[in-house]
């Protein structure tokens, strides 16, 4: 190939090149890297991330135990008219099965309930992670 001008912004002068080069030289190799080479990612049998944590969640039975528990009984706690919040969603899910080919109406109080117990259960747990993880890692100690 000629090595011609071509005029540039403002009459500036710039060498001409290939459009797709790969190195600054001609005819220099340029090897593509497979990004799914799984090749010095493998332990044991299993193939890892190098900069992830395997086990990012540090999931922990006691914080689930102890967070089911956590809930059930004050949500079991008669407060709602003489009647408990676990109580009243168990009921409305038995009288939902009663006619159970149809679902439940869009005014049924079993949403209210359903959506209630499980926020208060994932609010729990939640929270029952953090406590747990932080004392035992010395988060809260000063």
């Amino acid at each position: 190939m000629a090595s011609s001008t071509v005029s540039g912004l403002a009459g500036a002068t710039l060498a001409r090149r290939p459009a797709f080069s790969t190195g600054f030289t001609t005819g220099a190799r340029v090897s593509a890297r497979n990004p799914l080479m799984t090749r010095n990612l493998e332990r044991n049998g299993r193939i890892t991330c190098m900069t992830f944590p395997r086990d990012w969640l540090r999931r922990d039975l006691n914080v689930i135990g102890f967070g089911l528990i956590g809930w059930i009984a004050p949500s079991s706690v008669p407060a709602i008219n003489g009647n408990s919040l676990t109580g009243l969603f168990f009921s409305s899910i038995g009288q939902e099965l009663s006619h159970f080919p149809s679902p439940p109406a869009l005014d049924s109080p079993f949403w209210l309930w359903l959506v209630t117990w499980h926020l208060g259960l994932f609010l729990a747990l939640t929270f029952g992670q953090i406590g747990f993880k932080g004392r035992t890692e010395g988060y809260f100690d000063k």
